[in-house]
């Protein structure tokens, strides 16, 4: 009986349904592994996929174990924050002794993610990074941590693939899920029609982590108010990500000499204020392509801690550029102020001279497009879904 026992019992794992844990800690992770999901289902429909995940991911057919990603972190985090990884991780642990999965996505987010690709691969299950960890702008070290902890990394900017290809990582470019989506303009449009209207339009993108809003919404209401005062006919439209961020915004507006009546704010619909406006000022991030692939002129800063940068992150940064349009193009093609550690005076300069050239922004327009062109041809949930297959051994 004992003898045929690891013969039961592989009989039953051959039997069970191939099974998938995405682990995403932010936004952004939610949306990539959302089209990712949705697209191994429609290839696969009897796999399994769980996931400490978001909204977004569930939608797409994952079965929630935890729903992460309200409070992401962006940098250092803090002890509170290391802490709470420690206990997610724990929980995980617990989860995957009792239930046995045959592949790993984790999603962005290292510093959380490399944990839990440790306790997957002690439970030898294979392990496939999507979005690469950005190694090439720090911590280049990384790499032998990365190649022991990885099957195959997805990547999504067209660059990565040789960088980690010299290192001896096994890398595929899939391309970027935000081109995956085909815009739906009429709809677009019908939403842009109630937001305000003017020829001086700009966009305004505070990002989505608390810590980032805190920081740099700021300055981009300082930076809007001096604009107005510049056009009065300028009008405004925040793109927050959820309402509890609009709600916030409001608050912070209202304690900092009050909203401004040329200002409004839209939740859940940044492609359609991307759709409506002439011009964006954004907070670094991944929005930046969503601004290219519809090819308006943007100016990109991010509030950083200059006491952390003067003692950390100058030592460990290795890239000249920080915005992705610019990373990708390999040359500032759209004015970058990434790390920021003044006022809102040097956001409103280079706003300023972008809205009164309209060459400059014609210019910037041509060279965000040549950066787009460069997804052309890939699908990345397809892709993903495709490699991700692959590494199990099924077929279509």
């Amino acid at each position: 009986m004992d003898a045929g026992a690891p013969t039961v019992r592989a009989q039953a794992d051959a039997d069970r349904p191939r099974t998938i844990l995405f682990t995403a800690f932010e936004p952004s992770g939610d949306d990539h592994a959302a089209v990712v999901i949705a697209a191994l289902l429609r290839r696969r429909p009897d796999l399994r996929i769980f996931a400490w995940g978001g909204p977004r991911m569930a939608a797409a057919g994952a079965t929630i174990i935890e729903e992460t990603g309200h409070d992401a972190v962006m940098g250092i985090p803090g002890l509170k924050k290391i802490r709470e990884h420690m206990r997610i991780n724990a929980r995980i642990d617990r989860w995957l002794a009792a239930n046995p999965i045959d592949l790993h996505v984790p999603v962005d987010s290292p510093a959380a993610n490399f944990p839990i690709c440790r306790l997957a691969k002690a439970r030898g299950i294979k392990v496939v990074h999507m979005v690469a960890p950005q190694m090439w702008a720090w911590g280049e070290w990384r790499v032998r941590k990365l190649r022991r902890l990885t099957d195959l990394v997805l990547c999504l900017l067209p660059f990565e693939e040789k960088w980690f290809e010299e290192r001896g990582v096994p890398i595929r470019f899939i391309g970027h899920p935000l081109f995956d989506i085909t815009l739906d303009l009429d709809a677009l449009d019908r939403i842009a029609a109630d937001l305000p209207r003017s020829p001086r339009r700009l966009a305004l993108m505070p990002g989505s982590r608390p810590g980032e809003i805190a920081k740099n919404f700021p300055i981009l209401l300082a930076a809007f108010r001096d604009l107005t005062k510049d056009h009065p006919d300028l009008v405004g439209t925040i793109a927050a990500t959820t309402p509890a961020v609009a709600d916030r915004l409001r608050a912070m507006a209202t304690q900092a000499g009050g909203w401004p009546a040329n200002l409004a704010v839209i939740s859940g619909q940044t492609d359609a204020v991307v759709r409506w406006c002439i011009m964006a000022l954004v907070v670094s991030g991944t929005v930046t392509l969503q601004i290219a692939k519809q090819s308006r002129p943007m100016v990109v800063f991010y509030k950083s801690n200059p006491l952390v940068y003067m003692l950390l992150g100058r030592w460990v940064l290795t890239t000249e550029f920080f915005t992705l349009p610019n990373l990708i193009a390999g040359r500032e093609i759209v004015p970058e102020l990434v790390p920021h550690f003044a006022g809102y005076e040097p956001v409103l300069a280079a706003a300023r001279t972008l809205m009164d050239s309209p060459e400059k922004a014609t210019r910037q327009i041509e060279e965000l497009d040549k950066v787009t062109a460069q997804f052309a041809g890939h699908r990345a949930g397809p892709e993903s879904a495709a490699a991700i297959c692959e590494v199990l051994g099924i077929g279509v």
